[in-house]
């Protein structure tokens, strides 16, 4: 199976423009709240119409703005789980399931039944409505009647972000296990990068509307591109630069000069640096430089120091850095201290606008 998205819609002043494909996988549209993402899931379902472009799933045309074709929602084989899943809470967990199945008939429908309720933990629960039913048994309904209708395309809308850290991580198992059994696609919405780091093996980045090329999850944290990719991976330090040599930077916001493991492409606007990439070192040396702490702040398992980059021969800094390192790494660490920073010139990351 594969889904081909390239398409155009414009809503008051947000403009949405996506491009992307997918195979027999989970894609992750990972983006800011307001981004485009849940729009773009529902120009795929039908709810929404595209001002322009073609979504094709795997080789029937859904839309096709040029050619006049809009298939209607329940002709295109999909399944789009909001993340309040959507049950109907006047039916039970049977009707539920039921409502997707008009086409099945008698002893067919009974069986088709029966195998969901078994292959999603849910028997002995047929007769119970939502209310009565816990988190995970109310996404156990909404997927069993996603997939009751056979789709060849499932998208899930933040399926994980109403609930607390326990549940979700229950749930989100739970979740893998079942995705893991489907023989499709599925197109994963999330802002919370963790999540998809775990769950998904692609990722498509969108930032105020536009995504960004398909690429590993794995390539989206060791090497983001863009600062927008860079700041949902989680790169809390970032400094627009100039140019000096096919290696070499100058961080204008932190006041040095850097040298980057690879050539820094002609394109590029800023440099990222991971705060748990930055290290405390005894005295000057390679892409090291003088720092003072302004604040140290304990979280739950590393402390935080927050820096003031000095002079480097490239003007005076004019914000901080964060630094995160093991409780007992900085023990003796106090604010107002001056300290040596280092990073490594493979872990400087040119990034585009």
């Amino acid at each position: 199976m594969t889904i081909s998205v390239n398409i155009r819609k414009k809503m008051g002043d947000f403009f949405l423009d996506v491009n992307f494909e997918a195979g027999n996988e989970v894609l992750a549209l990972l983006g800011s709240s307001g981004c485009g993402k849940s729009m773009t899931l529902k120009c795929v379902a039908g709810v929404l119409k595209p001002d322009e472009g073609r979504i094709v799933l795997d080789g029937r045309v859904l839309f096709d703005s040029r050619e006049g074709i809009n298939l209607p929602p329940q002709e295109r084989g999909v399944g789009l789980l909001f993340q309040n899943y959507a049950l109907f809470p006047n039916m039970t967990v049977a009707g539920n399931i039921l409502s997707v199945l008009r086409k099945e008939r008698g002893e067919r429908r009974r069986e088709k039944l029966a195998t969901l309720l078994e292959k999603f933990y849910l028997q002995g629960l047929e007769s119970h409505y939502p209310s009565q039913l816990s988190g995970g048994q109310q996404q156990r309904v909404a997927l069993a009647r996603i997939l009751a209708s056979d789709p060849a395309l499932v998208m899930l809308d933040e399926p994980l972000s109403a609930l607390d850290t326990y549940l979700r991580w229950q749930l989100e198992t739970e979740l893998l296990r079942l995705l893991e059994q489907f023989e499709g696609t599925t197109l994963y919405v999330s802002h919370n990068r963790n999540e998809v780091y775990r769950i998904c093996r692609k990722v498509c980045v969108m930032h105020q509307g536009m995504s960004e090329p398909v690429c590993g999850v794995s390539d989206l944290f060791e090497k983001p591109g863009t600062l927008s990719a860079a700041l949902l991976s989680g790169c809390k330090n970032y400094s627009r630069i100039e140019r000096l040599s096919p290696r070499t930077v100058s961080a204008q916001d932190w006041g040095v000069e850097l040298t980057c493991g690879d050539d820094v492409p002609e394109d590029s606007r800023y440099i990222g640096v991971r705060a748990h990439y930055l290290k405390i070192v005894e005295g000057p040396g390679e892409n090291t430089f003088a720092c003072k702490v302004q604040r140290k702040a304990e979280d739950v398992f590393e402390t935080i120091l927050m820096v003031r980059p000095g002079t480097n021969g490239s003007g005076r800094a004019n914000s901080n850095l964060r630094i995160e390192l093991p409780k007992d790494a900085v023990q003796d660490i106090r604010e107002g201290d001056d300290l040596w920073v280092t990073v490594r010139p493979g872990d400087v990351m040119p990034l585009r606008k």
